[in-house]
């Protein structure tokens, strides 16, 4: 028996993984193309015969967890996928506006890397983030790490470990804005007003039990910097709707000034 993310010793034609729906689109009468994340085998596309169904229609919707089995003659064609359900999440973010915007802008995201690529660890952070986007108060810093495990994957992630300008791992409260590397208080008290602020919450080492709005608004400030000019403009994109919406309405639930 094959176990997830493992192909046939007879064929690289097949192959069955964990995923997630991203999204889908019609095709013909009554099939789909669906487009997936999944654990080992990237961002992945494959036709879904009769997926217009009714049974199909409430599986193959963004964010709930599958697991697929792709076939095709050739490796570079489309394929089609066989999915079995796994975690119907999308149900649980149908009331929640946070939500909502939070799992349209990580499918987004994830748009954003090459097809069939794998990134093993941004499929694991996405199941963490999808199970906790109905707690606004966790869901919106840990989509901040998220975006930041992105721009690392892309190729331009942040070095946060020390200070660019003296060495120092304490005490880093802002990040240059053209190189992406820290800085400390010390060293970058006469540039402030230059530079981006760093929140703690984006450390591996931060032992706090909140976070506040202002820090989720820093946070995103970062990201969106290093996003815009590293990912969205060489693209030609503009940042997306969702991203500012899923702030929004965080900040909004949690209110300005509080834990969120």
């Amino acid at each position: 028996m094959r176990r997830p993310g493992e192909a046939p010793h007879n064929s690289a034609m097949e192959w069955t993984d964990d995923a997630v729906i991203l999204g889908a689109r019609r095709h013909g009468e009554s099939s789909l193309i669906v487009e997936a994340m999944t654990r080992g085998h990237g961002r992945h596309l494959g036709l879904v015969r009769g997926g217009r169904s009714r049974r199909m229609s409430a599986l193959i919707q963004p964010g709930n967890g599958v697991t697929l089995t792709w076939r095709a003659r050739l490796d570079d064609h489309l394929g089609q996928f066989a999915i079995e359900a796994t975690e119907l999440r999308a149900g649980r973010f149908l009331d929640n506006a946070a939500s909502l915007f939070g799992l349209g802008h990580m499918t987004g995201l994830l748009r954003l890397l090459p097809e069939r690529d794998p990134h093993v660890g941004l499929y694991h952070a996405l199941l963490v983030v999808l199970e906790h986007l109905g707690s606004p108060e966790i869901a919106a810093a840990l989509m901040v790490r998220f975006e930041l495990a992105l721009l690392a994957d892309l190729g331009f992630g942040l070095d946060l470990s020390a200070c660019a300008v003296s060495g120092a791992t304490q005490d880093l409260v802002f990040v240059s804005p053209k190189s992406g590397r820290a800085v400390s208080a010390r060293a970058g008290e006469a540039y402030a007003a230059r530079l981006l602020a760093l929140p703690a919450f984006v450390s591996d080492r931060f032992m706090g039990d909140h976070v506040t709005s202002e820090q989720i608004a820093a946070g995103f400030a970062l990201t969106g910097h290093f996003l815009r000019r590293n990912i969205y403009e060489p693209r030609g994109l503009m940042p997306p709707d969702e991203r500012a919406a899923f702030l929004a309405a965080v900040i909004g639930d949690a209110g300005v000034g509080k834990p969120v």
